[in-house]
């Protein structure tokens, strides 16, 4: 079955759920656990900011705001280590060998980059829900996996709570 599964994480919820079962089948399965994090500017929670090679051209940029950058993205860099530290830890201890690494560039390309490298099984992913113009310019990471990995690849998809739907009233009757 599976020995080799590669868990893309980020900061949202939704990758506690993909850290849970990726557990849970790497127990099920006796597989190892290869933990990723991707640190980009797409990641809710980056410090925002474009980075110019000349910052006394560009308004408003200036020694002091490009330090105060730094600052934040290594922050934000020595936050996304502890998680990892911490789901690994917590997977090491469930008896399930972890590595982790985190890397910086684009979420997609770097997932399946790494699935290639270390020869993965399966990527265990979420998905943002990203749909129509956010998804033309923004892009979607995993429709980019599913379509570049070097292997199979689950996606995890909470659903969003909506309110209840009366299924009486909703249906609609076409004849002909």
């Amino acid at each position: 079955m599976f020995k080799k599964i590669l868990v893309a994480v980020d900061r949202s919820d939704m990758s506690v759920k993909v850290f849970e079962q990726a557990l849970s089948l790497a127990k099920i399965t006796s597989a190892n656990l290869m933990l990723l994090h991707v640190l980009s500017q797409e990641e809710e929670g980056s410090p925002e900011a474009l980075i110019f090679p000349n910052i006394d051209y560009y308004p408003g940029w200036n020694e002091q705001s490009f330090k105060l950058y730094q600052e934040h993205w290594e922050k934000f860099k020595n936050e996304g280590w502890q998680m990892l530290q911490s789901w690994s830890a917590q997977a090491n201890t469930s008896g399930v060998n972890t590595e982790f690494t985190q890397n910086t560039g684009s979420p997609g390309r770097m997932i399946c980059e790494l699935a290639t490298d270390w020869n993965a099984d399966l990527i265990i992913m979420g998905r943002r829900g990203r749909s129509g113009l956010a998804e033309f310019f923004l892009g979607s990471v995993s429709n980019y996996v599913l379509h570049h990995a070097p292997c199979s690849v689950q996606i995890v998809h909470v659903p969003i709570s909506s309110p209840a739907v009366n299924v009486s009233s909703a249906a609609t009757t076409v004849s002909n």
